[in-house]
């Protein structure tokens, strides 16, 4: 193709569509040509995330009305008009429940009986904004993470209450068996074979064997009778605290209930569920240098 060839054809094309709605390309030079590229190159994606329900979910019969709207917007030059439009596309993303959506999701999970006022949302969302919110930022965000939490133990405790309670039933009883002692945090554990090495700190990494169960006997992680090296940081509380009561060379049973192991927090792979009391046959071989 000779020289300009192209730019000959794309001025052509560009014609034929003069006829066509919105603003129409003017190809006199090089700049022109590589103006109108540029945009065409910046649109790669446009109306996939303009149609995605996720996104924007802009119904395709009303693409038209898109397409004005975004020639409107790109030629508006009046400052008080951009920022009323501005204004109106975060107010539409809130009109149209994606953020509440979500919003809800995370304060409510599954149940949909109850939901985020929006009139509410919106109040305190835009007295915020202005600088009038009965509570500051920071103050709103502890407010929602506790709500939120509280709302999550609730819907957890209806789950598993009579799980919860055979896990503490269970605990109430273990403390009187012989040789089972309790420390203050409520931790028990009893003693199989005394040590007479190291005694662990939090800073320690140690290797130990171990086998765990839930109260039932189901077994949830083992060593396999192999030495695993940990470090005392990583563990959950009861294992923290028990470590650094042992001498190496110790092997205990350990009753550690559910404030000091995972919580009502729901495990991977299912088999240790919230507010679970995890039973350990734990030995300590060593300390790391």
């Amino acid at each position: 193709m000779k020289k300009g060839t192209f730019f000959m054809v794309l001025a052509a094309t560009a014609g034929l569509a003069s006829c066509a709605q919105g603003p129409q390309a003017n190809l006199k030079t090089d700049v022109d040509t590589l103006s109108y590229m540029v945009g065409a190159a910046n649109s790669q994606g446009l109306m996939e995330f303009v149609l995605d329900p996720q996104r924007m979910g802009i119904d395709s019969a009303n693409v038209e009305d898109f397409f004005k709207g975004l020639e409107q917007g790109c030629k508006e030059t009046d400052a008080k008009q951009k920022a009323y439009l501005a204004g109106l596309q975060i107010g539409q993303q809130i009109s149209d429940d994606k953020m509440l959506e979500r919003t809800n999701r995370m304060l409510f999970g599954q149940d949909t009986t109850v939901a985020v006022d929006k009139g509410n949302f919106l109040a305190g969302f835009l007295a915020a904004a202005k600088g009038k919110a009965l509570a500051s930022a920071d103050s709103a965000n502890i407010y929602v993470r506790q709500k939120s939490e509280e709302i999550r133990e609730k819907a957890l405790e209806a789950q598993y209450g009579d799980y919860k309670k055979q896990n503490e039933d269970f605990l109430a009883a273990n403390k009187s068996k012989d040789g089972v002692q309790v420390t203050e945090s409520g931790l028990q554990y009893k003693v199989v074979k005394k040590g007479n090495g190291a005694v662990p700190t939090d800073k320690s990494r140690v290797k130990v064997i171990y086998k765990g169960t839930l109260i039932d006997g189901t077994e949830f992680d083992s060593s396999k009778d192999k030495a695993v090296t940990f470090s005392v940081r990583s563990l959950i509380k009861g294992w923290q605290e028990a470590l650094q009561m042992m001498p190496v060379g110790s092997k205990w049973e350990l009753y550690i209930p559910q404030e000091l192991a995972y919580g009502s927090n729901v495990r991977p792979g299912g088999k240790i569920k919230p507010f679970s009391t995890l039973v350990f046959e734990m030995e300590l071989v060593g300390i790391e240098k």
